[in-house]
């Protein structure tokens, strides 16, 4: 009786495909688990940065005030809207239109008023979290947002 299985030659091939298909499988996992480096200010990494950055804002009459009181340019803000029990978070440069916030940012001293009644007419309070530009290692810029610098402010 002539017993039938795999050749030594194709099950050979399996195993090596297998352990390739592996091999890719948790490169792949394992570079989604690091993040990648941003940095800002002679490669100092921008989440230490954030911790020196300082601005001032209130909300009165629909007009938002910000002012950038730290030596850090803060490249954007994201508004944190809750009312309810819920909430909504956008970008400061989406919703101001005359003025609109600047394209490059608020600067060191630079200070912003804009009118966005619009979008908090119904909220309990609102919470600024500034969005810093940096670079990645290959050059590109990147955003980061800086939470640990979050201002709230209750309407």
């Amino acid at each position: 009786m002539k017993k039938k299985g795999v050749s030594p030659i194709i099950a050979t091939i399996l195993l090596i495909a297998l352990v390739i298909i592996i091999g890719v499988i948790i490169f792949f996992w394992m570079k989604s688990m690091t993040q990648e480096a941003v940095t800002k200010f002679d490669n100092e990494n921008i989440e230490m940065v954030c911790n020196n950055v300082n601005f001032y804002a209130t909300y009165s009459g629909g007009i938002l005030y910000l002012s950038n009181n730290g030596n850090i340019p803060i490249y954007n803000f994201k508004i944190k809207i809750e009312d309810d029990g819920s909430y909504s978070t956008l970008e400061l440069r989406d919703i101001t239109d005359n003025p609109k916030f600047p394209e490059t940012g608020l600067n060191p001293g630079g200070a912003f008023s804009g009118d966005i009644h619009n979008e908090v007419d119904d909220a309990e309070k609102i919470t600024l979290i500034p969005i810093l530009i940096g670079k990645n290692e290959e050059g590109d810029e990147r955003t980061y947002t800086c939470e640990v610098s979050e201002q709230e402010i209750v309407i």
